[in-house]
């Protein structure tokens, strides 16, 4: 049984900084993806970020290149989500996901690509 385990939300002002954590359980993670999603209220789930398990690609959607990286300890079955330059728009619930297909390059982006869920984590960013 796969498990994925969020920590590291919380309230910041604008500016400011967290890192998020996704505890990674229950099989290999080796060769395949991870991926960082967020929804606002009212809003649609949407991409992040997605880290490659093995090689260490990395992905991002643009209104968060320069401010947010992901990153991910192999040893501790880990991904992070080190998030600078927090910005109230950046308000949402952030979810982890794991994603075990061949496809994880073409749609990692993709709600759908991913086959498990973390129960997400709180970030609120105020003005």
């Amino acid at each position: 049984q796969v498990q994925l385990v969020e920590s590291g939300g919380g309230l910041v002002q604008a500016g400011g900084s967290l890192r998020l954590s996704c505890a990674a359980s229950g099989r290999s993670f080796s060769g395949y993806g991870m991926g960082w999603f967020r929804q606002a209220p009212g809003k649609e789930r949407e991409f992040v970020a997605a880290i490659s398990w093995t090689v260490g690609i990395t992905l991002y959607t643009d209104s968060v290149k320069g401010r947010f990286t992901i990153s991910r300890d192999n040893a501790k079955n880990t991904v992070y989500l080190q998030m600078n330059s927090l910005q109230p728009e950046d308000t949402a619930v952030y979810y982890c996901a794991a994603d075990f297909s061949v496809n994880f390059y073409r749609n990692y982006a993709k709600v759908d690509e991913y086959d498990y869920w973390g129960q997400g984590t709180q970030v609120t960013v105020s003005s």
